[in-house]
């Protein structure tokens, strides 16, 4: 959701946002509604963009993690909920900008489940 209260500002960059989600048809029209984003929203079920990336996968152990607790309490104290559960909880996610001429221009791969890229992170790079 971070992603969509700064989607102007990407624009503005010239930069256009999609996400890649894990879930089936049914799980991103629910997600879309529930979070209000407007850009395109990818599927890979067989977790083939994922594997592409070399995205990590966490454990039982992760949700034990500092980094994950603070990072739970934060996404609470924001308004932010737990969706249900995908097919493959325990994928962690990257962020990514691929500019013309096949350009990796960021590349964040999450470590644990809130590691994620902040927006003035990914806009910095936008230059």
């Amino acid at each position: 959701m971070q992603l969509r209260d700064h989607e102007n500002q990407f624009r503005e960059r010239g930069a256009n946002l999609a996400a890649v989600g894990l879930g089936d048809a049914e799980y991103a029209r629910a997600f879309r509604h529930e979070t209000g984003i407007r850009f395109p929203l990818l599927i890979d079920e067989q977790r083939r963009a994922y594997r592409a990336l070399e995205l990590k996968k966490g454990s039982m152990l992760h949700l034990l993690r500092i980094e994950n607790v603070i990072g739970g309490r934060r996404a609470r104290a924001a308004g932010h909920r737990q969706h249900r559960l995908g097919k493959n909880p325990f994928q962690l996610g990257g962020t990514f900008i691929f500019g013309p001429g096949n350009v990796d221009r960021f590349a964040h791969i999450s470590q644990t489940f809130s590691d994620n890229a902040t927006p003035q992170q990914i806009l910095t790079s936008l230059g």
